[in-house]
């Protein structure tokens, strides 16, 4: 694994000896007032007008946004908001229906996903992709690079091959160590458990020397007891050098290890920041609750509140002809529907 550099230290600095700069900078992110779109200070990923529609859906509809290198960056949002999608169009998985992006100035639009990766963008899936009848070795070699034994005129000599894969066996055996995954080095993929499966889905990513590391929901379905390993090595790839951008729908984690979130809602960027500032954004507690959150639903006449707040509501169908999501008899109580009904049984039969 290459280290980062380290930083240049002043006369009477009180640095520790080896820490790199990005673990001691404390300078803000953002070149300006945080907000959707916002500049950064030293961007890894810039992205301009990338949209992707289904249908007449639109998954992604990103105008601007920015990726700090060497930061931690969350990506949040409802289900449904894009953020899958844009980690597709970015590692060259799916194509946008605009837009133009790019990775440490280079631009990546059109750019296969194969490419992508080896320009130092990896990424892992929602849903663990590990060979299962391979063992756990020979799904960390796989993500080894630069190896001419891939080459089929090279495969049946291996003398031009052996000495790569003896290193590439190497580096696997150090990051198997360090994922506490050595004692199952050749024990079948498909024997792990979920949360072994993440931990070799990441270690396998490292295998290529990121430079940016895209991880998508890294702690869904992982055991509880496995959740703090998880946290600890993203920790990790951030002081060895590397930038973070990962999907997570758990807030604790997300105030727990990110520098930065960026919030997404219907395929748009709607807010971004520092965690602390992100929580408290109103058009985040929009997104994920609902503009009208704040009505107790469970307290008494809570759905007769929520019915004359929604009649105020332009975007509302109460009181429309579309009328009738919530029940009668959830806003007026049994007795009033009985007597309701008796009266419009009544008018009928006149």
């Amino acid at each position: 694994m290459s280290s980062a550099a380290e930083s240049p230290r002043s006369a009477g600095s009180t640095e520790p000896e080896g820490v790199p700069d990005h673990m001691t900078d404390t300078r803000p992110i953002a070149t300006g007032p945080a907000g959707p779109g916002c500049k950064k200070r030293d961007p890894i990923v810039v992205m301009d007008n990338v949209s992707r529609s289904f249908g007449g859906i639109n998954a992604v509809d990103v105008e601007h946004l920015e990726i700090p290198r060497h930061k931690i960056t969350a990506l949040i949002g409802p289900n449904g908001a894009g953020k899958t999608t844009l980690f597709n169009l970015l590692t060259g998985f799916d194509t946008p229906n605009s837009g133009r992006w790019q990775f440490e100035g280079n631009n990546l639009a059109g750019v296969s996903s194969y490419k992508v990766a080896r320009m130092g963008m990896i990424r892992t899936f929602q849903l663990t992709k590990v060979m299962g009848k391979l063992t756990v070795m020979e799904n960390m070699r796989l993500g080894g690079s630069a190896q001419p034994g891939e080459r089929l005129r090279n495969a049946l000599f291996r003398g031009i091959w052996g000495s790569r894969e003896k290193e590439i066996t190497a580096h696997a055996e150090m990051l198997l160590a360090k994922f506490k995954l050595d004692a199952k080095r050749d024990d079948y993929a498909a024997s792990l458990s979920g949360g072994q499966r993440k931990l070799l889905e990441m270690a396998r990513s490292l295998m290529a020397d990121p430079k940016l590391v895209m991880l998508d929901e890294p702690m869904a379905g992982v055991n509880p007891a496995l959740t703090q390993s998880l946290l600890d090595h993203i920790k990790g790839l951030k002081a060895e050098g590397m930038t973070v951008l990962f999907v997570e729908h758990d807030m604790q984690v997300v105030r727990h290890i990110a520098d930065w979130v960026v919030v997404m809602a219907e395929g748009k960027i709607v807010a971004e920041g520092p965690p602390g500032e992100v929580m408290r954004d109103q058009a985040v507690i929009d997104a994920y609750l609902g503009a009208h959150h704040e009505v107790d639903l469970g307290a008494a006449g809570g759905v007769k509140a929520l019915e004359e707040e929604l009649a105020l509501d332009e975007e509302s169908i109460v009181g429309t002809e579309d009328a009738g999501i919530i029940a009668p008899e959830a806003v007026l109580g049994d007795a009033e529907v009985l007597h309701v009904d008796t009266e419009k049984r009544e008018e009928g039969s006149r």
